[in-house]
């Protein structure tokens, strides 16, 4: 075992500390469901890239450096066979069957969204006896059968054309990257598209006219609208207007935290209505409360609780990085692209410890599942929290 998932598993235990029956039930519970994790990110490689110091010495811009580091961390470092293993350990730590892995650019920059694909779709390929990429929802239980983790791909945007000339041809680029395995789409990135809001736009303005068509040609071919990263008025217009559930894959309750990435009930209740959940996420800040295990168990307790364990599930939003990357040199510096917009300064990030963080760290998926015992939820409830939700909704998004 590498010595730091004990630490981690450690601090999830100290926020919980279940009585023995509890664990033993949960940590069976776990290994027995199939768990979804609503949006997450696969763990990544390590070990020496001098390639990737070239690039720096050479100049590359962010987005080739990027490119490169992220094929490095997701594919190419696992050529180790040292390294292929620690993956295989860290899955099986972790009990998770399937993430809805990231693997689409922020913003709709068509070509970076491929670029950015490519890289995760080679991951199934590279790394045979580890990965499966998964399309249908009927292909989980035999991967899991055989051993091997699913990727079930998604994107940080719609992609859409540098010009448009007609909302239709607009259009085709979703049906293009459904083709090519998406099936989910944030609908912005935290800030102002053609399509709507994003959730860090103070003016909060909503869904456009031609988001609602967005939104009606992902219900069409079978992609799923995420509004994780969106403004209130915007996952609200759209749950309200979308055929088919609507989902916001990482965020928290509004109602017990004041972070600008947390859902206000009214939306909750929207989503809902749609058929759709809410993830609750990995990131103490957005969190708030105790910023620790508890406050992530109390965001999907009051959201179960209140509008029903149906519509709530867990997207953590984080990973694990199995081992440091070296490139030989400093990391280049550049400033953040607009779509990000992370979290500012005294927003919280400040105030985190390195143990609440463990606590909640992608590494604990079964301690999830442990403190969710421990607030009562039965067995079947727990199943749908962990993972059935995300199942039943892929399911009824591809139903014609």
């Amino acid at each position: 075992m590498y010595p730091r998932w004990e630490e981690i598993r450690n601090a999830g235990l100290a926020v919980l500390q279940p009585d023995e029956k509890t664990l033993r039930h949960g940590l069976e519970l776990h290994a027995s469901s199939y768990v979804f994790d609503a949006y997450g990110f696969s763990p990544t490689g390590g070990g020496k890239a001098p390639h990737l110091g070239e690039l720096v010495k050479a100049g590359a811009s962010r987005f080739e450096f990027f490119r490169a580091y992220e094929a490095f961390r997701m594919s190419e470092s696992f050529d180790d066979p040292a390294m292929r293993q620690l993956l295989k350990e860290a899955w099986e730590f972790s009990g998770v069957d399937c993430n809805f892995q990231n693997s689409g650019m922020e913003g709709n920059d068509a070509v970076e969204m491929l670029l950015r694909l490519s890289c995760y779709t080679e991951c199934s390929d590279r790394l045979t006896g580890v990965y499966e990429r998964a399309v249908y929802p009927h292909q989980l239980p035999g991967i899991k059968e055989r051993g091997h983790r699913a990727m079930y791909m998604t994107t940080n945007g719609v992609p859409l054309p540098d010009r448009i000339v007609s909302v239709p041809e607009a259009l085709q680029l979703i049906g293009m990257f459904f083709r090519l395995g998406v099936r989910m789409m944030h609908l912005t990135y935290n800030r102002r598209n053609l399509i709507g809001d994003g959730c860090a736009e103070a003016a909060d303005a909503g869904l456009s006219d031609f988001g609602k068509e967005v939104i009606w040609e992902m219900n069409r071919v079978g992609v799923i609208p995420d509004a994780a990263h969106s403004g209130q008025k915007t996952t609200y217009d759209a749950a309200k207007i979308s055929r088919k559930p609507l989902v916001v894959s990482h965020s928290a309750a509004g109602a017990l935290s004041t972070h600008y990435r947390a859902k206000s009930d009214e939306v909750i209740e929207a989503v809902k209505n749609s058929g759709g959940f809410v993830g609750v996420c990995g990131h103490p800040p957005f969190l708030q409360r105790s910023m620790d295990l508890n406050a992530m168990l109390d965001h999907i307790e009051y959201i179960a609780r209140k509008f029903g364990v149906d519509h709530v599930a867990i997207g953590t939003d984080n990973g694990f990085g199995l081992a440091p990357v070296d490139i030989g040199c400093d990391f280049p510096a550049y400033r953040p692209i607009l779509e990000q917009f992370w979290t500012p300064p005294g927003a919280g990030y400040e105030l985190m410890t390195e143990a609440q963080y463990d606590s909640v760290n992608w590494m604990n998926w079964p301690l999830y599942t442990v403190g969710l015992v421990q607030r009562g939820f039965s067995d079947e409830e727990i199943r749908k929290i962990i993972g059935g939700n995300v199942l039943r909704v892929i399911t009824e998004t591809l139903e014609k």
